[in-house]
């Protein structure tokens, strides 16, 4: 569910032409293995935004440390720029990020932030991004194809 809401996002806030998910480099083998979590492509001004998505409403936490929940995030990191570089090559611009709605304050969230060309999308301004699509979706009716904003239309729309 979070991957679609990041997906949401990123075509109705961002304006992507084009959202994918679980995306894996093309010819399989050991680098079809790995996948990006959403990939986003606005074709107006050659923008590709690559994301990894992590929703673990308990905080995020991978293995057994924080070092290691770091250590993934930057690896995954370095994958999402290798893609970029070798099948995203006519996009101008790449953007990177890591999205996760609840991550713990302090130690966590400084090394985060200290991850160079890593857009963090977490903790409030996740909640933010949400709540933007939480507002257009009591404004819009239509359909777009997106389950997760589909869900936020029919909450914000049910009455008492």
């Amino acid at each position: 569910m979070g991957e679609l809401l990041v997906g949401a996002y990123l075509q109705l806030v961002e304006h992507c032409d084009f959202v994918g998910y679980n995306v894996r480099a093309p010819g399989g083998k050991l680098a079809g293995l790995d996948e990006l979590d959403v990939v986003g492509l606005r074709f107006a001004d050659d923008t590709a935004y690559l994301c990894e998505v992590t929703t673990h409403v308990g905080g995020v936490l991978y293995g057994k440390s924080y070092d290691s929940t770091l250590k993934r995030i930057q690896s995954k990191f370095e994958k999402q720029k290798a893609y970029a570089a070798k099948y995203l090559e006519n996009f101008d611009k790449h953007i990177c990020q890591f999205w996760a709605p609840r991550v713990p304050v302090g130690y966590m969230t400084e090394r985060l932030a200290q991850i160079d060309g890593l857009q963090v999308v977490i903790n409030g301004e996740y909640k933010r991004r949400v709540d933007l699509l939480r507002k257009r979706a009591r404004k819009e009716q239509q359909p777009t194809g997106n389950d997760a904003f589909r869900m936020l239309q029919i909450l914000e729309a049910m009455r008492e």
